[in-house]
C-alpha cells in the first residue's frame, strides 16, 4: 500500500504508555490506532455515529480484523493512519488501513464490519443510503450541503443545533440564546447526506458594509471535521453578495485559532459574554484565498 491509496488520514504521536522497554509500540496498540481512525473516518463523513446508526436502524460490528507487521513504530513517532472503504457486500463492508511514518509503511490492516440489528445482532443488508455515503466520500464527493435562508426556512434545524451546543453543552441560559435578530438574519445550516443538521451560524448587518457573524455552532462530535468552516464560508459569501466589505464576530476564546486560520484577526481586549471568555475578531472581505 502507498499513501496515495488513501484520501483519509488520522494523525497521532506515539505516547510513553504505548511502548515497551525498547520503546517499541506494543502490538495490540496498532488495533487501537485503527479503531481510533475509524471513529475519525465517521467524523469525516459528517455522521454523528450514534444518531446516524439510529436513523439507519442498525449498527456495525467487527467480524474480523487482520494485521500485518512490516516495521515497528517507536516512542514519539508521528504516525499517519490511512483508512478507506474497499468493498461493500450485502451486509458487510471491508476497510483497508495502513500506518505510515512519513513515507515508510509500517503496518497494514483489514477490518471487516457487519451491519446488523442492534437488538439481536443478526446481520441485515447495508442500507442504500450508507452505501451512497461511503462510495461518494471515497470518490471525493461532498459530505455536507450548506443551505442559507431565513428563520422561517431553517429555524427549526438551526434551533436544534444551538440548543444542543449552547444551552445543553455550554449551559447558556435559554433566554439569553434567543433574540429578535433571528427573524431578520440570514441563517446557514449544514446537512449531512442523511439529511441531519450538523452545524449552523447566522449573518447580521453590524452597520452598512459590515457583516456580523454569530451563533456559530457545530455538534460536538463533528468539531474539527471542516463542517464549521463550510458554514462560515457560506455566510461570508452571502455577505459579499449583498456588498459587505468587512466581517466581524465575537469568538469564544477556545475558537480563536479556528477563526484566525481562516483570516480573522483579534480586535480589542478579551471580554466575557454569557459567562464565557470571548475576543472580538474582524477581517476584510473577500478573505484571502477565497
Amino acid at each position: 500500500m502507498k499513501r496515495d491509496d488513501f484520501r483519509f488520514f488520522h494523525h497521532l504521536r506515539v505516547r510513553w504508555a504505548e511502548v515497551d522497554m525498547q520503546k517499541i509500540v506494543f502490538n495490540a496498540h496498532y488495533l487501537m490506532y485503527f479503531d481510533t481512525a475509524v471513529a475519525d473516518y465517521w467524523r469525516a463523513l459528517a455522521l454523528p455515529y450514534e444518531e446516524a446508526m439510529h436513523q439507519l436502524e442498525g449498527d456495525l460490528y467487527v467480524k474480523k480484523a487482520t494485521v500485518e507487521f512490516n516495521a515497528s513504530a517507536r516512542m514519539d513517532d508521528q504516525l499517519d493512519i490511512g483508512l478507506r472503504c474497499g468493498r461493500i457486500g450485502n451486509s458487510s463492508m471491508v476497510f483497508h488501513g495502513a500506518i505510515f511514518r512519513g513515507e515508510q509503511l509500517l503496518i497494514t490492516c483489514e477490518l471487516v464490519y457487519v451491519f446488523a440489528d442492534p437488538a439481536t445482532q443478526t446481520s441485515r443488508p447495508v442500507p442504500g443510503k450508507l452505501r451512497e455515503i461511503l462510495s461518494g466520500y471515497e470518490a471525493g464527493e461532498p459530505v455536507v450541503q450548506v443551505r442559507t435562508g431565513s428563520w422561517s426556512e431553517l429555524g427549526q434545524d438551526a434551533a436544534a443545533i444551538r440548543t444542543a451546543v449552547f444551552v445543553q453543552e455550554q449551559r447558556i441560559p435559554a433566554d439569553m440564546e434567543w433574540d429578535d435578530a433571528d427573524h431578520t438574519a440570514v441563517h446557514a445550516v449544514a446537512y449531512n447526506r442523511l439529511g441531519q443538521p450538523v452545524a449552523t451560524g447566522r449573518l447580521l448587518q453590524a452597520e452598512p458594509g459590515v457583516a456580523r457573524i454569530g451563533r456559530m455552532a457545530v455538534l460536538q462530535v463533528l468539531r474539527g471535521s471542516g463542517v464549521g468552516q463550510q458554514v462560515l464560508q457560506a455566510l461570508l459569501q452571502a455577505a459579499e453578495r449583498r456588498g459587505d466589505r468587512r466581517a466581524v464576530l465575537h469568538a469564544q476564546r477556545t475558537a480563536q485559532g479556528f477563526y484566525g486560520r481562516l483570516g480573522f484577526s483579534p480586535e480589542g481586549d478579551p471580554f466575557e459574554e454569557a459567562g464565557i471568555p470571548h475576543i472580538g475578531m474582524g477581517a476584510a472581505l473577500p478573505l484571502p484565498g477565497r
